[in-house]
């Protein structure tokens, strides 16, 4: 139980300061722990990891100002462009965004800061947001933890 609640706190840390690492975190969790934790200290974390974005997404969406994204917006050229054109490609296709939202939050590829606060600009659901960020978070977590022990049941020593 202590092992999930710190799971979840250094997650949420994580998801806030990008020099944190919850993957070594969970890592060395996984050193330590049975199957049984790893689960919920996987789900934790991926809901400790989700709370984290919100306010990355907030600074997209223009509640949570910072100054240097002000500055940027109010520069017109290729970011003000970029950025219509990238709403318009996510009301067309809504699936679209929460596909790259998706891909970012499971494989890192693109940063998934950089499309947490991408999702607040192109103004997605904030229930689709965290939805499909815990639902990936949680796949990504549970393939890190539960993967090493698997590959030590098949690979001979």
């Amino acid at each position: 139980m202590v092992e999930t609640a710190l799971a979840f706190v250094v997650a949420t840390a994580a998801g806030l300061v990008p020099l944190i690492n919850i993957e070594v975190y969970l890592l060395g969790a996984a050193a330590l722990n049975g199957d049984g934790a790893l689960v919920a200290m996987a789900v934790a974390a991926a809901a400790g990891q989700t709370l984290g974005k919100i306010p990355y997404y907030y600074v997209g969406y223009g509640t949570i100002t910072a100054p240097w994204l002000r500055r940027k917006a109010a520069t017109p050229g290729r970011w003000t462009e970029r950025t219509a054109r990238w709403r318009a490609k996510a009301e067309e296709r809504p699936a679209w965004g929460a596909g790259l939202l998706a891909l970012s939050s499971f494989a890192s590829v693109p940063p998934f800061m950089v499309v947490a606060v991408l999702a607040g600009v192109l103004r997605m659901n904030i229930a689709l947001f965290c939805a499909v960020t815990f639902v990936t978070r949680t796949a990504r977590f549970l393939v890190l933890v539960l993967a090493p022990g698997w590959a030590m049941d098949v690979l001979p020593l």
